[in-house]
């Protein structure tokens, strides 16, 4: 009997912002690389997340929601997410089984139509409808777009997404793994280090703040007796921002640095001094070379 040919390709994971793309990728991934909050518009840059089985090497582009841009960073978002689509083997388009299509959906339906590769329909948060909406659901989009596939998953609940990954091995072509099997992103530490800080700041700060924040990463350094001493300050655009993230007496601050720190012990696998500070910086959303100065390219 032949042996089965390895397979390895990029695939692009798009949709509208909050369908619940980087909680598929983590799932699929098996452990927390991506960002994630109930906040439209989390991701900000593009990241790879590398998924290594024994028959193939799968290479998922969690990006940004395309959404209609109000700002100089949401542009870039936008453009990041877009361009995604120009250098990849397979896209999964992520819906929300729990809205109807809209105005949101059918503008990305547009996008794809550009696209020469197949297109996988991603219908998430099936733990929240009922069974027999599913069809007309995947009906409505069917109609809509010639998808090559179409798999209902909850990537909460990580439901059927084995499914899902069998689907898209499919259209995969064949060749060896481009990453070491024990590579599952190709961020640096100190990006996802600084990601997870946001992640609980926005947690922390709910509706108050939705986008205004941006983390650096000042410092990070092993301490003599084992460990990580870590310096990241959280950036606003207002000091009556700063405010609210400091909180009373500083004790959101210190929440916020709580919470992090326990991603982050995991993430290193090590103790972790977490100092963490926060300043403004004025309006930074428009300034492009404050967001150069983030890493947004």
């Amino acid at each position: 009997m032949e042996k089965a040919k390895h397979r390895s390709g990029f695939i692009a994971v798009v949709g509208r912002p909050n369908v619940g793309k980087s909680t598929l990728i983590n799932s699929l991934i098996g452990q927390k690389i991506v960002i994630m909050s109930d906040k439209p518009q989390t991701t900000r840059t593009r990241i790879l997340c590398i998924l290594t089985e024994p028959d193939a090497q799968i290479v998922f582009l969690d990006t940004p929601g395309i959404h209609k841009p109000r700002h100089t960073l949401g542009e870039y978002m936008v453009r990041a997410a877009e361009s995604t689509l120009k250098e990849v083997d397979a896209v999964f388009f992520v819906v929300d089984a729990t809205e109807k299509m809209g105005p949101g959906e059918r503008y990305i339906l547009e996008r794809l139509q550009a696209t020469k590769c197949p297109c996988i329909l991603v219908v998430n948060k099936l733990d929240l409808i009922e069974k027999p909406v599913v069809l007309p659901i995947l009906e409505s989009y069917m109609k809509a777009y010639p998808f090559a596939g179409a798999v209902p998953i909850s990537a909460k609940e990580e439901v059927n997404l084995d499914s899902l990954l069998a689907e898209v091995k499919k259209y995969l072509p064949e060749g060896p793994a481009y990453y070491p099997e024990d590579m599952v992103t190709d961020q640096p530490e100190r990006l996802i280090v600084a990601e997870l800080v946001r992640e609980k700041a926005l947690l922390a700060t709910r509706d108050e703040l939705p986008h205004a924040m941006a983390v650096d990463l000042d410092e990070m350094k092993e301490r003599p007796k084992g460990g990580f001493y870590i310096r990241a300050t959280i950036y606003v655009e207002r000091e009556s921002q700063k405010g609210i993230v400091i909180g009373a007496k500083g004790a959101l601050l210190r929440e916020i640095g709580a919470q992090a720190r326990k991603d982050i012990e995991m993430l290193l696998g090590a103790k972790v001094f977490l100092d963490l500070w926060v300043k403004v910086k004025k309006d930074w959303r428009n300034r492009e070379g404050v967001l150069h100065n983030f890493g947004f390219e």
